[in-house]
């Protein structure tokens, strides 16, 4: 099965070249870290105790972060690569480790020889993998050398358990090879149990996600308060996808009619649709402004978010989060980088991509997930119409860490 998998990967990267190609000229986000994908790496790390973790983009990023500091300072022998797949994880990577890792570079592409090449440059001795990314060749170039490889985070939503189990025998092959797979439920680590991973490698650890700090000391957040003259109620539309900052600024129209001081901050998901978002803010006639620009809430009811690694900040400010991919996108964006400030959240319907973890936050009273953009507007109503709901909802989101903490404890204890 390895062998014709070794086979067949490279003849369909032949096969698709002219696509590849063009996209490398086209699309510039595809060109970042190609070469060292390939393989191409040059550091030697040779003789060296290291462990590597790896995140595939943002969210993965954020939620390693408390783990890999954690584990650097139970460990400062060892050494830390970290690894991303997209450029925005290997940029905010990039800021949120330069302190930690002794190197923050890219993913190999699951080629032998890329692989290989990535062993022989970094020779770890653990790697640790955010969340169920199942890369055949490495992991099985991974055990040849006697390297351990965790999945750490893991997660398979009800809709791709389906699709895995098509192919569970292919799988069955692939995860046990792994050390280790810790899985953030238990309905998760029987998933992945069904799909083929021994019993005696699965294990529930919780979710990382669930172990995040506040990324502020009481001075900064009160800079930052500064910095956008907050005195008004504050709604983030945050990691938006194209449609859904059309549901924000209508939803906004219509709470503004009643909550003449409420502001908006619209942050979309991906740079690329700044531009464009903006120009549709400008259509809506409200005062506006951007970021990038120095913006605050004096000078205008709608500011553009249109800078990097800034979003997880502005929450601490904010009075109520949309959190977008929801209405439209891929099924939603972590909604506990708002929770962590104690504030509570609304999302559209579409939340698979975390579905545990709002049917927890909904539970507790700290999220609404609303069905359509009527019952996104009726709870962002009633959270600023009633003062006593929002602290309430508030409470609850605070109550909700308080309760799930304890995922990076264990991690940091089964990678001894």
């Amino acid at each position: 099965m390895f062998l014709i998998y070794e086979i067949l990967l490279p003849i369909l990267a032949l096969v698709l070249s002219p696509v590849i190609i063009i996209a490398l000229i086209v699309v510039p986000k595809f060109r970042a870290g190609f070469f060292q994908k390939l393989g191409f790496y040059n550091k030697d790390f040779k003789g060296q105790n290291t462990t590597v973790f790896h995140a595939v983009s943002v969210g993965e990023t954020n939620a390693i972060a408390d783990t890999v500091k954690a584990y650097k300072e139970k460990y400062p022998e060892r050494k830390i690569v970290i690894t991303n797949t997209t450029k925005t994880g290997h940029d905010i990577a990039s800021k949120i480790f330069k302190d930690v890792a002794d190197e923050i570079t890219y993913f190999p592409f699951d080629f032998c020889f890329s692989v290989n090449s990535f062993f022989d440059t970094y020779n770890p001795e653990k790697i640790v993998i955010a969340e169920t990314e199942i890369w055949p060749a490495f992991v099985k170039e991974a055990s040849k050398k006697g390297i351990h490889v965790y999945i750490a985070n893991g997660r398979i939503s009800p809709h791709s358990y389906e699709g895995y189990m098509n192919f569970s025998w292919v799988f069955k092959k692939v995860l046990c090879l792994y050390e280790k797979i810790f899985m953030q439920t238990k309905a998760d680590a029987q998933r992945i149990r069904d799909i083929g991973a021994p019993d005696d490698k699965v294990e529930f650890m919780g979710n990382l996600k669930f172990d995040i700090s506040r990324n502020m000391s009481d001075d900064e957040q009160n800079a930052l308060r500064e910095r956008f003259h907050v005195q008004y109620p504050v709604l983030i539309a945050a990691s938006t996808h194209e449609g859904e900052d059309e549901i924000a600024l209508n939803t906004y129209k219509r709470l503004k009619e009643k909550h003449d001081d409420l502001k908006l901050l619209i942050a979309p998901r991906h740079p690329q649709r700044f531009n464009s978002v903006y120009d549709l803010i400008q259509k809506y006639g409200f005062a506006n402004g951007r970021v990038s620009e120095n913006a605050n809430f004096d000078d205008a009811d709608i500011i553009l978010g249109d800078t990097m690694g800034e979003l997880a900040k502005f929450f601490s400010f904010c009075s109520v989060a949309y959190i977008g991919g929801s209405f439209f996108g891929p099924g939603g964006h972590n909604p506990l980088e708002a929770n962590i400030w104690n504030k509570p959240v609304v999302s559209g319907p579409n939340v698979a991509n975390f579905k545990d973890i709002y049917k927890i936050l909904t539970e507790k009273g700290a999220a609404v997930v609303a069905q359509d953009t009527e019952e996104f507007y009726q709870a962002l109503d009633l959270w600023f119409s009633d003062i006593t709901e929002l602290e309430k909802a508030s409470a609850f989101a605070g109550d909700v860490f308080a309760e799930n903490r304890g995922a990076v404890q264990f991690l940091i204890n089964r990678l001894n």
